[in-house]
């Protein structure tokens, strides 16, 4: 496969079969992904006698088919694999390679990616060192330097001289020169025996 022509996206029409158009090729083995979406390139094979191999499913059609090879034509992962043993097996039958001797080729280099998703990851990866090295400009930056004269510490055990204020002088009252208090305990008793009186006159 290593002087194959890949073909990908929409075949053109009349790429075996028209001589005049720029993309005529005369191929002398066609492979193919996917039979039934790959109808085209295998109907103009079986005009020109082109023998094809296709990576066939359990649902793929066999018509125009001379070899299938039954695997998953569905997942990119698994089409890949396919390609990568097909072409290490190639190389092996042609000699480039033996068999003893393990291939250096990882199959990820077979996988499709889609073209807009790279392009993503790329400017993800970019902006994720733009940041990365942003902070680490932070962080790694010169404290400035500090220039201001500081203050002279006083000696705190030094005595500290304290002003004196005289205490102020209050007033103050002789409580026992007070006049004594009338006994209250009087007044109460003479009042009820009024009442009381009162009261017999009613009667």
């Amino acid at each position: 496969l290593s002087v194959s022509t890949p073909t990908a996206g929409r075949f053109t029409a009349g790429t075996f079969t028209n001589q005049i158009q720029a993309a005529f090729r005369e191929p002398h083995l066609l492979v193919v992904t996917d039979p039934r979406a790959d109808h085209q390139p295998l109907t103009e094979a079986s005009y020109v006698n082109l023998p094809t191999i296709a990576l066939c499913n359990t649902d793929s059609p066999l018509r125009y088919v001379d070899i299938a090879i039954p695997c998953n034509n569905k997942g990119a992962h698994s089409v890949g694999l396919m390609w990568w043993m097909l072409a290490r097996e190639v190389l092996r039958m042609r000699g480039t390679i033996f068999r003893e001797h393990p291939w250096e080729v990882m199959p990820d280099l077979y996988f499709y990616r889609d073209p807009e998703e790279i392009e993503k990851e790329e400017q993800a990866a970019a902006e994720k060192a733009v940041t990365k090295e942003e902070f680490q400009g932070e962080w790694t930056a010169p404290a400035p330097e500090f220039t201001a004269t500081q203050p002279e510490v006083a000696d705190w055990s030094e005595g500290v001289q304290v002003p004196s204020v005289p205490i102020q002088q209050f007033p103050t009252e002789d409580w026992s020169a007070q006049p004594a208090t009338e006994d209250w305990s009087a007044a109460p008793t003479a009042q009820a025996t009024e009442w009381v009186g009162t009261t017999t006159e009613w009667s």
